[in-house]
Parts: structure tokens; C-alpha cells; sequence
């Protein structure tokens, strides 16, 4: 059975006040971009701490222009400042959470400063969205949050737990949360594609474990997932779509296959494969035809979150090494040369 639709199942996103938090990173420009593009949204604010990229956004031919439209804000703040967060919030309906520290070794070197965006900014989200009414919030989280081996992973981890039990601050009938949880997107800031393009003029590449594998989806594949679980969320859920894996050897070959390849180790803070979903969590876990549904362990706000979905087997986890779906040698060289990656 496919997971049924949430009670607002026409949701459209046209004569809605939208913000983005860490509007002005890969996804949110290109969530942002999708939303103009296809709906008439009220508002779309951009809401960010970086005013340079603030200011490139709102120049012409980004993005073909798409950024000037008239229902486009661009709010400067901090998700770690809540009053900020308030005031942006005014009058706002839904709210895709992206801001976040993702840099492995940034966030082991700067932990302090990892928590605070991460974790506390996650708290002052909530907060700011009980306050000031909004419907729904979304946020992303990344496979390191599943048994995470790093403070990056360990934030985002306790990031998800804020959203899923925060619905129980907001109640049965006030602000819905709810996370998507994915893999490595191609080609954002800190994939190792750009590593791999500017070390090719040199005729060496270097990877840390031919054996390594990861989840990997594209850009656009990030965006379309989020606009498909905004109508389905009851809030409390943590949606996993179903994407392919690939070999990081793999990955080197289409990349620079007539390079020579050095291996390095893995580093600090990396798994050799990663989970999107662990066997713990899968016992209360629906999975349809596109995605997983990782329901709550104590909704108190409700009686049942509402989706329907086959249990999964005892035992089972959604691994990047134990994946059906792969990306082969071909699948790769398509993702560098159809504009998902400039090579």
C-alpha cells in the first residue's frame, strides 16, 4: 500500500507565506527557485545570515531572474537568534528548515559552534513557529544522524528528536514538524565531485576507501522529495525516500578514470558505509512504493499519526552497502555530463 495523504493532502503552495531557512544554500536556492517556478507563493522569504549571497541572489540572470519576483524576501538573521526568528515568522504558513553547520571537520574543530546552530537553532525554530502560528514545519536531516560517529551526525541527530517531540510543545491542533532525512546530494557544497574535478588538472585523485559507498540523489531529486511530503506530513514522522547507492571507486572512474588514484584512509569521523535507516528504527517504520515512513515512537499530541505502509522485516536496515539500487559506471558519467554536475 502507498503511505496515504495527510488531511490537507491539495496542499498548494500558491497564496502561502514560505520560508526557508538557509535560503541561500544549494537546496534552498534551488527549492526556492522550483517554488517560483511552479506556484504563486504570498511570500518566499530567504532567510539567511550571509548578505553577499543574499545580494547574488537577488541579481539578474540567477537562476533566470527568477529570484526578483515581487513575492521574494530576503531577511537577514540567524537561526540562532529567536527573536529574529520571530519576527520573520510573522504572518508565515510553512517553514523548510535548511540552515545547518555540515562540515565534518568544521564542526569537530568548532563544537560549541555546531550546537548552537544546530541543536539550539533547532529549538529556537520550534519555538518561534509555536509562537507564531505556523502550520507546518519541515526539516532536513542527514543519514549521519543514524548512529553517528560524528559531532555533525550527533547534532542533526538530536536536531530530529527536537522536531519529532516538539509537535507535543505545539499540541493536537497547533504547528505540525516533521523531518526528511537523506543522503549526499550531487554536486552541493562539500560533495566530493568538486574535490575529484579540480584534482583531476593535477592527474591525481585521491579517495579515502575504494570500498566506501553512500546514498546518493541529485539536487532537483532533494527539492521534489520535500514538496512531496509537505501535504503528507500529521507531523512526528521522519520521511526517507528510496535513492540509489554508489561506490566512491566508482564514483573516482567516471569522474577521472585516466587518473592515477591515491588512497588515503578514511578519515576522522566517516563510516565506510552509511544507514538511512537502522534496525531499531525500522520496527516502527512503513515503507511504500517512493519512501520510507518513520513514524514516532511516543506521539502524545495525537492518537495515531495516520499513514498506512507495510512493516518492515525484523532485522532489517536501510544501509548504503545493502542497497537494491545502485549507480553503475554509466549512471555516473549521465549525472556529470546532463547539468546535475559541472564537470
Amino acid at each position: 500500500m502507498a503511505v496515504s495523504p495527510a488531511a490537507d493532502s491539495q496542499l498548494d503552495l500558491s497564496d502561502r507565506s514560505i520560508l526557508i531557512t538557509g535560503g541561500t544554500g544549494s537546496f534552498g536556492r534551488r527549492f526556492a527557485a522550483t517554488v517560483l517556478r511552479n506556484y504563486r507563493p504570498r511570500r518566499l522569504i530567504i532567510f539567511s545570515r550571509d548578505e553577499l549571497k543574499q545580494h547574488e541572489m537577488r541579481q539578474s540572470g540567477v537562476e533566470g531572474g527568477v529570484f526578483s519576483h515581487p513575492s521574494v524576501r530576503f531577511f537577514l538573521g540567524d537561526v540562532r537568534d529567536v527573536d529574529r526568528l520571530r519576527r520573520a515568522m510573522q504572518g508565515v504558513d510553512i517553514v523548510v528548515h535548511a540552515a545547518a553547520l555540515k562540515q565534518v571537520p568544521a564542526c569537530e574543530y568548532n563544537p560549541f559552534e555546531a550546537v548552537l546552530t544546530n541543536i539550539m537553532g533547532a529549538r529556537n525554530i520550534i519555538e518561534a513557529a509555536i509562537d507564531r502560528g505556523v502550520k507546518r514545519v519541515l526539516a532536513l536531516s542527514t543519514d549521519k544522524a543514524v548512529n553517528p560517529v560524528n559531532l555533525y551526525g550527533a547534532t542533526k541527530l538530536c536536531a530530529e528528536k527536537l522536531f519529532v517531540q516538539g509537535n507535543a510543545y505545539s499540541g493536537a491542533e497547533g504547528t505540525r514538524f516533521a523531518c526528511v532525512r537523506y543522503g549526499n546530494v550531487v554536486g552541493s557544497r562539500g560533495s566530493v565531485i568538486p574535490v575529484f574535478l579540480e584534482q583531476r588538472s593535477t592527474g591525481k585523485i585521491t579517495i579515502t576507501d575504494p570500498r566506501m559507498t553512500r546514498f546518493w540523489l541529485t539536487l532537483d531529486q532533494a527539492v521534489q522529495f520535500v514538496l512531496t511530503v509537505l501535504p503528507q506530513m500529521h507531523g512526528g514522522e521522519i520521511f526517507v525516500p528510496k535513492i540509489p547507492s554508489m561506490n566512491i571507486g566508482d564514483l573516482a572512474k567516471a569522474v577521472a578514470g585516466d587518473c592515477k588514484v591515491e588512497q588515503i584512509g578514511i578519515r576522522p569521523g566517516e563510516k565506510l558505509h552509511e544507514v538511512l535507516i537502522s534496525e531499531d528504527e525500522a520496527r516502527h517504520t512503513l515503507e511504500s512504493e517512493r519512501m520510507f515512513v518513520i513514524q514516532p515512537h511516543h506521539p502524545w499530541w495525537t492518537d495515531k499519526v495516520g499513514h498506512q505502509g507495510n512493516p518492515l522485516p525484523d532485522g532489517y536496515t536501510y544501509s548504503s552497502s545493502n542497497n537494491t539500487e545502485w549507480l553503475g559506471l554509466d549512471d555516473l558519467r549521465t549525472l556529470l555530463k546532463d547539468g546535475s554536475v559541472q564537470s
